[in-house]
Protein backbone atom coordinates (compact mmCIF):
# COMPACT_ATOMS: atom_id res chain seq x y z
CA UNK A 1 0.00 0.00 0.00
CA UNK A 2 1.19 3.52 -0.77
CA UNK A 3 0.16 6.98 0.31
CA UNK A 4 1.00 10.29 -0.29
CA UNK A 5 0.26 13.72 1.66
CA UNK A 6 -0.44 16.99 0.35
CA UNK A 7 -0.96 20.22 2.11
CA UNK A 8 -2.32 23.15 1.41
CA UNK A 9 -4.25 26.37 3.25
CA UNK A 10 -6.88 28.82 3.25
CA UNK A 11 -7.72 31.60 5.03
CA UNK A 12 -11.57 32.49 6.51
CA UNK A 13 -13.90 33.74 9.01
CA UNK A 14 -16.78 31.54 10.48
CA UNK A 15 -19.30 32.08 13.61
CA UNK A 16 -20.59 28.52 14.34
CA UNK A 17 -23.72 27.68 16.25
CA UNK A 18 -22.81 25.09 19.67
CA UNK A 19 -25.88 24.87 21.78
CA UNK A 20 -28.30 27.33 19.25
CA UNK A 21 -26.12 30.23 20.39
CA UNK A 22 -24.27 31.69 17.75
CA UNK A 23 -21.16 32.73 18.66
CA UNK A 24 -18.95 35.42 17.31
CA UNK A 25 -17.39 36.01 14.02
CA UNK A 26 -13.41 35.22 14.33
CA UNK A 27 -10.93 33.96 11.69
CA UNK A 28 -8.46 30.70 11.24
CA UNK A 29 -5.92 29.93 9.05
CA UNK A 30 -6.73 26.75 7.94
CA UNK A 31 -4.04 24.06 7.14
CA UNK A 32 -5.59 20.92 5.07
CA UNK A 33 -3.12 18.19 4.77
CA UNK A 34 -4.87 15.13 2.61
CA UNK A 35 -3.96 11.84 2.63
CA UNK A 36 -4.41 9.28 -1.10
CA UNK A 37 -3.23 5.75 -0.67
CA UNK A 38 -3.40 2.70 -3.75
CA UNK A 39 -2.23 -0.53 -3.59
CA UNK A 40 0.24 0.04 -6.92
CA UNK A 41 2.15 2.51 -8.53
CA UNK A 42 2.26 3.36 -11.89
CA UNK A 43 4.79 2.01 -14.16
CA UNK A 44 7.09 5.39 -13.77
CA UNK A 45 6.38 4.87 -9.80
CA UNK A 46 3.81 7.39 -8.99
CA UNK A 47 0.95 7.22 -7.07
CA UNK A 48 -0.64 10.18 -8.51
CA UNK A 49 0.80 13.48 -9.48
CA UNK A 50 1.54 15.53 -7.07
CA UNK A 51 0.61 18.33 -8.61
CA UNK A 52 -2.09 17.74 -10.13
CA UNK A 53 -3.69 16.43 -6.87
CA UNK A 54 -2.45 19.63 -4.94
CA UNK A 55 -3.85 21.88 -8.01
CA UNK A 56 -7.04 20.38 -7.80
CA UNK A 57 -7.13 20.78 -3.77
CA UNK A 58 -5.78 24.86 -4.29
CA UNK A 59 -9.30 25.05 -6.69
CA UNK A 60 -11.19 23.76 -3.87
CA UNK A 61 -10.07 25.89 -1.33
CA UNK A 62 -10.14 28.88 -3.15
CA UNK A 63 -13.98 29.21 -2.96
CA UNK A 64 -13.56 30.06 0.46
CA UNK A 65 -9.97 32.36 1.02
CA UNK A 66 -10.20 35.58 2.57
CA UNK A 67 -14.34 34.58 3.40
CA UNK A 68 -16.53 34.61 5.53
CA UNK A 69 -17.76 30.69 5.29
CA UNK A 70 -21.01 31.42 6.82
CA UNK A 71 -21.80 32.79 3.50
CA UNK A 72 -20.32 30.97 0.62
CA UNK A 73 -21.72 26.81 -0.03
CA UNK A 74 -22.90 24.64 1.28
CA UNK A 75 -22.31 26.64 4.79
CA UNK A 76 -24.67 29.13 4.16
CA UNK A 77 -26.71 26.33 4.95
CA UNK A 78 -24.70 24.10 6.87
CA UNK A 79 -23.08 24.98 10.67
CA UNK A 80 -19.41 25.80 9.77
CA UNK A 81 -17.63 23.50 12.15
CA UNK A 82 -14.34 22.31 11.75
CA UNK A 83 -16.01 19.07 11.24
CA UNK A 84 -18.49 20.02 8.71
CA UNK A 85 -15.81 21.87 6.33
CA UNK A 86 -13.17 18.51 6.55
CA UNK A 87 -16.33 16.50 5.53
CA UNK A 88 -17.00 19.26 2.61
CA UNK A 89 -13.34 19.72 1.70
CA UNK A 90 -13.34 15.14 1.53
CA UNK A 91 -15.95 15.19 -0.42
CA UNK A 92 -15.01 17.21 -3.48
CA UNK A 93 -11.12 16.39 -3.03
CA UNK A 94 -12.32 12.43 -2.90
CA UNK A 95 -14.15 13.22 -6.15
CA UNK A 96 -11.46 14.97 -7.83
CA UNK A 97 -8.87 12.03 -6.94
CA UNK A 98 -11.57 9.65 -8.93
CA UNK A 99 -11.74 11.23 -12.09
CA UNK A 100 -7.88 11.15 -12.25
CA UNK A 101 -8.29 7.80 -11.05
CA UNK A 102 -10.66 6.85 -13.94
CA UNK A 103 -8.72 5.90 -16.55
CA UNK A 104 -6.66 3.21 -14.22
CA UNK A 105 -7.48 -0.69 -13.51
CA UNK A 106 -9.16 -1.21 -10.21
CA UNK A 107 -5.74 -2.56 -8.77
CA UNK A 108 -4.46 0.87 -9.41
CA UNK A 109 -7.25 3.15 -8.22
CA UNK A 110 -6.45 6.08 -5.74
CA UNK A 111 -8.53 7.02 -2.53
CA UNK A 112 -8.54 9.85 -0.09
CA UNK A 113 -8.14 8.08 2.80
CA UNK A 114 -7.66 10.97 5.38
CA UNK A 115 -8.06 14.84 5.34
CA UNK A 116 -7.34 16.95 8.11
CA UNK A 117 -8.35 20.10 9.19
CA UNK A 118 -7.15 22.17 11.92
CA UNK A 119 -8.93 25.23 13.11
CA UNK A 120 -6.42 26.24 16.06
CA UNK A 121 -3.17 24.82 17.18
CA UNK A 122 -4.40 21.77 19.07
CA UNK A 123 -7.59 21.40 17.67
CA UNK A 124 -8.18 19.76 14.77
CA UNK A 125 -10.96 17.93 12.59
CA UNK A 126 -10.52 14.64 11.12
CA UNK A 127 -12.53 13.02 8.22
CA UNK A 128 -11.82 9.57 7.83
CA UNK A 129 -13.03 7.21 4.87
CA UNK A 130 -15.04 4.50 5.57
Amino acid sequence: MFQIELQSHFSAAHAITIGGVREPLHGHDWHVTAVIQARTLDDEGLLLDFHAVKHALDEILAAFHNRNLNEVAPFTELNPTAENVARYLASRLAAAVTRMGAPLPPERQPKLVRLRVPEAVGCAAIWRAD
